[in-house]
């Protein structure tokens, strides 16, 4: 996990710059992470396995006979499986089960696991092992109601059999996930408690089309930020509020999973473009803060920031300051790009100017801060760096 402190990536990660072996050096990051976390669950079974029923070791351990024969057939495909974002906030939870059926029920889940990581390792195997009426879902690829009609193996979940619901596919390799019982915190997400929004209730010819319309906008202003956004957004997760709207929509990145962005229906393709960026730049510095700490531990002041109505601790003004950094480098390149549409061009020069100072003056509270270790000030210092930069090329432009 020290490829991140390889001389000049860190300081090319500071200033939000997208490249293929800062994007690399993260998601090996992440997956170093995830399996030491896959790891730990193994143990806490190994732990507690005399307190668990029979039948509930049976499964587990057949499961992960399947996961294990899965890898030695095509490590990489077990890989996307592993790595998936729901995988991990179902780890977070498991491991924070009470013991008992809370934590059985939990483990239950790495059925799913195993039998996705064998459809897409090409494995011939039976997914009809689930007990109908409980689904079993397979992250990144759907969710199985009772046993399939078809053979084992992968056509089991290929094709149009009715007890197979399958993930709605993205462009760029992403899912548009609605089945994922881990997707969402049981008690929601922010102070609102968005909950997941069930299938039945999502536009999902809306989202494909935001989701495509999105994405040409990125590529359109900045290539190599669109590259990055499609290698590390592997799923979207759509939100919905309990009661009536109000407010501008939310999205959200989960720190135990990362690479789904969770969001309710942006207003057009421009916002949805804005807030991949931004919540692409919430894993990066996840990730980043995996491999180096920026912080130091115990630090519980409170700040506030033009952004958000309550006061942020100094890991939440470092996540904005990132992510609004990131942003204005994206809307600097959008408003004078040639290939923008003129209606997106006008929209980020507006915002640009909105948010240039708002990013200054949390920038100024990181620098005063003494929460931060000394990787950490050097990163702010680099995030500084790419502000004054994006300053200095403004008014050469002007």
């Amino acid at each position: 996990m020290t490829s991140v402190t390889v001389p000049g990536l860190l300081t090319e990660l500071a200033g939000t710059r997208p490249s293929p072996d800062g994007t690399a050096a993260l998601r090996a990051v992440l997956h170093a992470r995830r399996l030491l976390t896959l790891k730990a669950l193994l143990l806490r079974y190994e732990r507690q396995r005399a307190e668990l029923p029979p039948e509930a070791c049976a499964r587990f351990e057949r499961d992960w006979a399947l996961l294990e024969t899965a890898e030695r057939t095509d490590a990489d495909a077990v890989r996307e499986v592993v790595d998936y974002p729901m995988t991990g906030a179902w780890l977070t939870e498991a491991l924070a089960a009470p013991p008992g059926p809370p934590f059985e029920r939990h483990l239950a889940h790495l059925g799913g696991l195993a039998a996705a990581a064998a459809v897409r390792a090409g494995c011939r195997h039976d997914v009809t092992r689930v007990d109908p009426p409980d689904p079993l879902h397979l992250p990144g690829l759907g969710t199985l109601r009772g046993p399939a009609a078809g053979p084992p193996g992968t056509t089991a979940v290929a094709g149009s059999d009715p007890a197979w619901t399958p993930l709605a596919p993205l462009t760029a390799g992403a899912v548009l996930d609605d089945l994922d019982p881990y997707r969402v915190p049981a008690a929601g997400i922010g102070p609102g408690a968005l909950r997941a929004a069930e299938r039945g209730r999502v536009d999902h010819e809306r989202w494909s089309r935001l989701w495509r319309a999105a994405h040409a906008l990125l590529a359109a202003a900045h290539p190599e930020r669109a590259a990055e956004t499609r290698a590390t957004v592997r799923a979207l997760v759509p939100l919905e509020r309990p009661g009536p709207t109000a407010g501008p929509p939310i999205s959200a990145t989960r720190r135990a999973a990362p690479g789904a962005v969770l969001a309710e229906p942006p207003r057009d393709a421009g916002a949805l473009a804005d807030l991949l960026v931004h919540e692409t730049h919430h894993t990066k510095l996840a990730a980043i803060g995996e491999a180096v700490p920026l912080l130091r531990p115990g630090a519980d002041t409170l700040h506030r920031v033009a952004w958000r109505p309550d006061p942020r601790p100094v890991s939440g003004v470092l996540q904005g300051a990132y992510a609004h950094l990131a942003l204005l480098d994206l809307w600097w390149r959008a408003r004078a790009g040639p290939a923008v549409p003129p209606g997106w061009r006008l929209h980020a020069h507006s915002r640009f100017e909105a948010h240039r100072d708002e990013v200054a003056e949390a920038l100024s509270i990181l620098r005063d801060s003494s929460e931060l270790t000394s990787a950490g000030r050097e990163f702010v210092r680099g995030m500084d760096r790419h502000l004054a930069r994006l300053g200095t090329l403004t008014r050469h432009s002007a």
